[in-house]
């Protein structure tokens, strides 16, 4: 395959403050790849300098095997960009604003457009008549998100496009992620929704600190972790029987069933030991995104929750 995205050794600062440090990325052409981190980590400067918004530090950036800074504007053609937080020009209405972006990246025009315009329109329940500095946060949102998928992208650059919609209209945007997708284009999409990852990304890569501490598919992901595995209590089916499970982890009781975790690719080879135990309503689960997000940040979260309850 070919990446459409790919950055090696890409470092930025702004004066004192490392915000890059030495990030690798490669997104490959016609997937979806979830690009996951808390606020501070680093997705947004990433994604600026992907743009040619911003200018790196150092390493390199390359789009469609171009430099991002130098030729932006061309690049720009083959790009559709939703922010997180989007502004508009308050005295025209969302459907003028919708038809400008499009313009912008050279489309905006003709009978395909407009169909596919009050397609999305219907579809995200937007009214395009009013002015933008009437609408809400969601509504500047919904422009946003109309003008990007309305005109056809090779590549959909999305930093936490969601944000300010409700569930339903995050259902819309999906279906739309898989529409594009099922096209043939490229999809970079950064979100802190992990459940939106989970059902939309094909490969997912995990920033801290300025750097790709983790990436690959889930299933390749969750071959790193453990996985949950539970069954109703029994004579035979009992927290001593698992405890002699090989491998087996965090055996315990909870209420009338026993729970222990095993490596993920060792589950396969539990099952005959299971199946000797008579073991029943068995629950097997793999880990979830959270989950694999908590292996790198777990250690923050629960500094700043200590924090909280010291200051409280």
């Amino acid at each position: 395959m070919n990446a459409v995205i790919s950055t090696t050794a890409l470092r930025k600062k702004y004066g004192h403050t490392l915000a890059l440090d030495g990030l690798d990325l490669d997104v490959e052409q016609g997937e979806v790849h979830g690009f996951l981190g808390p606020n501070g980590a680093g997705k947004s400067t990433t994604i600026r300098i992907l743009l040619g918004l911003a200018r790196a530090t150092g390493g390199e950036a390359r789009v469609f095997g171009d430099d991002p800074w130098r030729l932006a504007a061309t690049l720009h053609r083959r790009i559709a960009y939703v922010p997180g937080d989007v502004s508009l020009w308050p005295n025209i209405s969302g459907g003028e604003a919708i038809d400008l972006l499009g313009r912008l990246r050279g489309g905006g025009r003709g009978p395909a457009y407009q169909a596919t315009k009050a397609r999305l329109a219907e579809a995200f329940q937007f009214d395009p008549r009013k002015k933008a500095r009437a609408y809400s946060k969601g509504n500047r949102q919904k422009v946003a998100l109309i003008a990007a998928f309305a005109v056809p992208a090779e590549l959909y650059i999305l930093d936490e496009p969601t944000s300010g919609l409700d569930p339903l209209m995050e259902v819309v945007f999906r279906a739309e992620v898989q529409r594009v997708r099922a096209a043939g284009a490229t999809v970079l999409l950064s979100s802190h929704i992990l459940s939106e990852v989970e059902v939309l990304c094909d490969r997912v890569s995990i920033i801290r600190a300025g750097r790709i501490v983790d990436a690959g598919t889930l299933a390749d992901m969750r071959h790193l972790t453990r996985t949950e595995v539970s069954f109703a209590s029994s004579p035979t089916a009992t927290v001593a029987a698992a405890a002699r499970i090989p491998g087996a982890e965090d055996v315990r009781q909870d209420a009338d069933r026993v729970s222990l975790t095993l490596a993920s690719d060792a589950v396969a080879a539990s099952l005959p030991t299971l199946g000797a135990l008579g073991v029943a309503g068995l629950r097997i689960a793999p880990p979830s995104l959270e989950e694999l997000f908590l292996r790198h940040y777990g250690d923050d979260i629960r500094d700043a929750e200590g924090r909280a309850e010291v200051s409280a």
